[in-house]
């Protein structure tokens, strides 16, 4: 039998509680094993995206009405890399990036950044498995081996859900190793270093580096970051995550496309008034019947005060 990883919302709340006394708040993985067969992650099955946002929903506002805290967050050194895994590797990587970094920092709770998120370091996407060190994949590589699976069919699955996805070097400039060391890592630097790095954003006010500065200097401006409630908005549409959050006269929406086609969404609430707070597009516009482009993601603000 799988082993559970993740307590329920209920055990939390006395967690986490603001009056419990027991913990700040509290890590929930739920939302990241949409993406898995059941409780099994050793598998290739389409992300459940309808679950993905009842999991996020639920928390927020569950934790919200037990005055109850939590973590808001996409990565750590047990996760895939997240611009990899929900969003898009090539055309649209910029703008999935920024998209999901919009959606869970403008959430209710503490956001977190995991090393390289905020350059949008992909997966490895390693080929060989002496370049795994990983002991679940590498134990794994062996037991689906041993079912009867191909080998390519193993490295594929490797290439998505290896924890060695989020453990290579960080990417500081495009030397060989990344500029992580002058020797040799104890794991292999990812080869796209070349053109994702730190030295290569930390000066271009478009890049993902300089999207994630915005956002955090956002949540020190704007107190409906850290202290509005939160409503689900449209929670059925398949492909737009969106919400709104209101804090003494500061009302936030945020409007996220997880997909890479474009898609029609509906305000459920009239947006006179809103105007753009931050987008991952240069031209984006608030419309009442509104197209989003291939992961547009955008932060509109009312102040009614």
């Amino acid at each position: 039998m799988p082993r559970l990883s993740s307590t329920s919302m209920e055990n939390c709340f006395r967690y986490a509680g603001a009056d419990c006394g027991e913990l700040s708040m509290v890590f929930s993985f739920h939302h990241l094993k949409v993406d898995f067969m059941g409780n099994d992650k050793w598998v290739l099955v389409p992300t459940d995206f309808g679950k993905l946002k009842d999991i996020l929903f639920s928390w927020q506002e569950g934790m919200a009405a037990h005055n109850a805290w939590n973590a808001v967050f996409w990565c750590n050194h047990d996760q895939p890399r997240v611009v990899s895994r929900f969003g898009d590797e090539g055309e649209y990587w910029k703008e999935s990036a920024k998209m999901l970094a919009n959606t869970v920092h403008a959430m209710r709770g503490t956001p977190y950044v995991y090393q390289g998120e905020e350059l949008g370091m992909t997966n490895a996407n390693f080929t060989s498995l002496d370049q795994y060190r990983d002991v679940e994949s590498l134990n794994h590589f062996q037991i689906l081996r041993d079912k009867g699976m191909s080998e390519e069919s193993v490295y594929n699955i490797l290439k998505v859900h290896s924890r060695d996805n989020s453990r290579t070097p960080m990417q500081w400039d495009a030397t060989a190793q990344g500029g992580f060391t002058t020797g040799e890592p104890w794991i292999s630097v990812n080869p796209n270093t070349a053109t994702i790095n730190a030295q290569a954003q930390v000066e271009d006010k478009d890049s993902i580096f300089a999207h994630y500065q915005a956002l955090i200097r956002l949540r020190h401006t704007y107190d409906v970051f850290a202290q509005g409630d939160f409503s689900p908005l449209t929670p059925d549409h398949p492909a737009v995550l969106a919400y709104q959050r209101k804090y003494q006269g500061q009302e936030l929406i945020c409007v996220s496309n997880f997909y890479r086609k474009e898609c029609v969404w509906k305000a459920p609430v009239a947006l006179g008034g809103y105007r753009v707070l931050l987008s991952n597009y240069s031209d984006s516009a608030p419309q009442a019947v509104w197209t989003l482009r291939p992961y547009e993601s955008v932060l509109l603000l009312k102040e009614t005060r």
